[in-house]
């Protein structure tokens, strides 16, 4: 059965320089735009990451240095790429660990909020894991019977993305045809922050990492204040230390 939408649904897909969210960069951007009535567009973008690209990385997505080098910083293109996204929920392919929280750091080190709080999140891996775990080429070839030519192109990925969630609520009518239906069968979680140094448990954020791992941050941030500023100097992703400031606003806030 086709996908029920009741506002547009946005299935990203990065390339980027490497994998770590508090240094690595896109490269290459694609989201296709799915509309309540079926129709679609497509946003495509080079990135010059402004750092140099890794061999290995253009080994997997075959963007280098030279083919970037004249395409326009993430900064130049942020509000363009918020706008697109604006009123949409989001979607992708491993995206809830990776492309979203790295998109999120493009968006803040630009200066912009990007709020995901009021979206859903679907990241069509999570489905395809719990029903038949593998590869996106892999799972590609199994719901919609294709080769995917041109992997690790963002473009190609996204669309490859969106036809293997159609073909899924085709295959699996138990998850029902909404987004809200699908994310209710997958589950949603609560993300902090998405580098997952803070996980939520019975509605309080708790560290989940380290020394403090288990323990609430604010009752750390109240005996250990010296710790906010270690982490706000640490090499630790933007996004983290923007949710750790909330926190600590919010708990002097409680003091006052």
């Amino acid at each position: 059965m086709p996908l029920q939408l009741t506002r547009p649904l946005a299935v990203i897909d990065l390339e980027t320089t490497g994998v770590n969210l508090a240094v690595d960069r896109i490269v290459e951007l694609a989201i296709v735009k799915i509309q309540p009535d079926g129709s679609r567009v497509v946003k495509r973008k080079l990135v010059n990451p402004q750092m140099p690209i890794p061999k290995a990385s253009s080994d997997i997505h075959g963007i280098t240095d030279d083919i970037v080098k004249d395409a326009p910083s993430f900064k130049q293109i942020a509000n363009e790429i918020r706008q697109f996204l604006d009123n949409c929920d989001l979607a992708g392919y491993n995206s809830n660990r990776f492309d979203l929280p790295l998109l999120v750091e493009e968006f803040l080190r630009s200066g912009l909020e990007f709020d995901v709080t009021s979206r859903h999140l679907l990241d069509v891996q999570k489905l395809y894991h719990m029903m038949e775990p593998r590869t996106l080429s892999a799972a590609y070839k199994f719901y919609c019977d294709k080769d995917l030519d041109n992997a690790h192109s963002a473009e190609v990925d996204a669309v490859a993305t969106f036809e293997i969630l159609e073909s899924q609520l085709q295959r699996y009518p138990q998850v029902g045809s909404t987004l809200e239906s699908v994310i209710k069968f997958t589950g949603q979680e609560q993300i902090v922050d998405f580098a997952r140094r803070f996980i939520m448990e019975n509605g309080v954020e708790i560290f989940n990492f380290g020394k403090h791992k288990g323990k609430a941050v604010t009752e750390v941030l109240k005996a250990e204040p010296q710790y906010y500023d270690w982490m706000m100097k640490g090499d630790f992703p933007m996004h983290t230390k923007q949710k750790l400031t909330e926190i600590l606003n919010r708990t002097l806030l409680k003091k006052a």
